[in-house]
């Protein structure tokens, strides 16, 4: 069954606030290996004009897509999880996520359509630190995958 199309521009309330910690962050940094050292020493970060340690580029995927779980669950939306498939990943930073961010995430349905069975949504989450200042808004697409047909059913 395809998403109803109308729920484009629908946007959920916010997530509650995500305070970002060093050790997240580090964290993080050693799952994706990167030693990069603005990720985990504070001193390295300061060299660099930041308050603190900053986060990877894609750690806020973590705090965004656990926002858009509001999304995926939409009872109305329809959207069968079993079969989705992660089609697409942006993000668009105003600055670097700092540790003792603390965040909140505002996710929008920018568009649902359907292609050769197939349906597609593209969900926006808009992070904000605690001023109410844009930090980050993550896009990520969805593919909601055709359900196979029986045997023999063209």
């Amino acid at each position: 069954m395809a998403l109803d199309q109308s729920f484009a521009g629908r946007t959920y309330p916010p997530t509650e606030p995500y305070e970002v910690g060093r050790e997240k962050i580090r964290e993080f940094a050693v799952a994706i290996g990167d030693e990069n050292p603005a990720y985990t020493d504070p001193a390295a970060a300061r060299a660099l004009g930041h308050p603190d340690v900053i986060a990877p580029p894609t750690f806020v995927f973590a705090i965004s897509f656990a926002a858009a779980q509001a999304v995926i669950h939409d009872p109305k939306l329809g959207l069968d999880y079993t079969r989705v498939v992660h089609g697409d990943q942006k993000f668009r930073y105003s600055r670097p996520v700092v540790a003792g961010d603390v965040l909140t995430v505002t996710s929008v349905i920018e568009s649902v359509k359907s292609m050769a069975g197939n349906d597609i949504l593209d969900v926006r989450g808009d992070v904000h630190d605690a001023a109410g200042e844009h930090v980050v808004t993550a896009y990520t697409k969805l593919v909601s995958r055709a359900p196979e047909k029986p045997e023999g059913e063209k």
